[in-house]
Parts: structure tokens; C-alpha cells; sequence
């Protein structure tokens, strides 16, 4: 070999150590890889301990809901945008709010705001039925595409206004709002079994928001975690305000 090519070598060697080849050049993404790095470094080490979610965690792939674009950052403990002013929850919170509805694998999940579907995949590597509604058409019909060709044959996307629930699946073992509401949605509570576990961001401005789970014992809900964070808004017609 050639001087001139031996420095070649050597010089490509350490650009690609520190990162500072193009993707091309280092090869595709090992989106695998990055997914147990993901549930080691940002999952397990924050307290996520059930073992069923962190299995659905390193097997949903996440770059798959994003835009191509943005895949690489797809495994990043962070929101992604979607469009239309939508986001892509962090894994982290995705995880937390599996990790609170305590899914069981006979379970049957509703899901409110479907987005890009990854919350309901997730779901759906835990639970034998999930519905998710979703108010956005479009959103909508890009996240039941998505999710069918992925074989999520277990999920069923429907449009409409999430805070009347999904009333002809009713009853659920557990609810997941993946958008804050100001209040919790009197249909929720109501389509929620006895036992059942309802997991929703309470708040109305962006930075006054709190997770919260709730359980229903003998009719009630009765509160049993909470956590400060900040969702996009539940988003209703506008003709039907926050009422019933």
C-alpha cells in the first residue's frame, strides 16, 4: 500500500471515530442497537421496571413513525413533530404511561389521541385489543396505514372526538390521553371498567400540567401517581367546547 493511501486510511478512520463522516459513508443506522440503548441508558435507568414494556420499548420501531427525515433522531429520549402541530411523545413518557396502565395481555386498551400510532403499537405488544381515536382525518388514516403494514391487526384507528371515548368498545381495562385535557372527560370515567386505570395529563396551559393515574374503585376514580409534564392540548370540534 502507498503512503498516500495509508494516510487516506488512517485519516478516514479517525473522521468516522469522531463522527464526523456522512451516514453514507458509516453505513445505514443500527436502529436495533439503538433501541436497547435506548432502554438501558434512558428507560431502565429512569425507573421503568416492567418487563413486558421494556420488551415492547426495544422491539417497536420508532423511526418507522417519524418522518425519514428525522429518523436518526428517532431513538433520542425526546418529542419529534409529526405535522400539524403534533407531536410524537418521548419514549420515556410513551413507557411511563404503559408502564401506569398496568396492561395486562387479555386486556382491552382505549387509547385517546392517536398521532402517529406509536403509543398504540406499543400498546399493542400488551394488550390483546386497543381502539385509539384520533380527531385529525389525516393523521388518522397515515397512523391505521402504518400500523396495519406493520401487523398491528390488533388495533383498531378510528376518527373522531376522543373526549367522548369509544363508547361502542366500552369497557376498558385501561385508558391512555396522550394530549392534556382540562378536566377528565366525564365519558372516560364512564367507559372505564371497575378496577380499570386511567392515565391523562390534566392542565390547561402548556406549563401548568400534571400525569396523572387514576383507578376506578366502586365507581370512583381515586388518584395514585402524578407527574409535572407538558402535552400538546385535547383538541375537540369546534362546535363542542369542553362540555359533555
Amino acid at each position: 500500500m502507498s503512503r498516500k493511501l495509508v494516510l487516506i486510511w488512517w485519516f478516514s478512520l479517525a473522521l468516522l471515530a469522531a463522527g464526523l463522516l456522512p451516514a453514507a459513508c458509516q453505513g445505514p443506522p443500527d436502529y436495533d442497537e439503538a433501541r436497547r440503548a435506548l432502554v438501558a441508558r434512558q428507560l431502565l435507568a429512569r425507573g421503568i421496571t416492567d418487563p413486558r414494556v421494556l420488551a415492547a420499548m426495544g422491539k417497536v420501531p420508532r423511526h418507522l413513525f417519524v418522518a425519514p427525515a428525522l429518523a436518526s433522531q428517532a431513538y433520542g429520549d425526546h418529542p419529534l413533530p409529526i405535522g400539524q402541530d403534533q407531536t410524537i411523545s418521548q419514549p420515556y413518557i410513551v413507557a411511563l404511561m404503559s408502564q401506569w396502565a398496568e396492561v395486562h395481555p387479555g386486556d382491552k386498551v382505549l387509547e385517546v389521541g392517536t398521532g402517529s400510532g406509536y403509543q398504540a403499537a406499543v400498546l399493542g405488544e400488551l394488550a390483546a385489543q386497543v381502539c385509539t381515536v384520533e380527531i385529525r382525518p389525516e393523521l388518522a388514516r397515515t397512523a391505521a396505514v402504518r400500523l396495519q403494514e406493520l401487523g398491528y391487526r390488533q388495533v383498531r384507528v378510528k376518527t373522531g372526538d376522543g373526549w367522548k371515548g369509544w363508547p361502542e368498545e366500552a369497557p376498558f381495562d385501561a385508558i391512555l390521553v396522550t394530549a392534556a385535557a382540562p378536566r377528565v372527560p366525564p365519558a372516560l370515567s364512564e367507559q372505564l371498567k371497575e378496577g380499570g386505570r386511567l392515565v391523562v395529563p390534566l392542565g390547561e396551559g402548556s406549563w401548568d400540567q400534571t400525569l396523572v393515574r387514576l383507578r376506578k374503585v366502586r365507581g370512583e376514580l381515586k388518584e395514585e401517581e402524578r407527574l409535572p409534564v407538558r402535552f400538546v392540548p385535547l383538541v375537540r370540534p369546534p362546535d363542542q367546547g369542553q362540555g359533555n
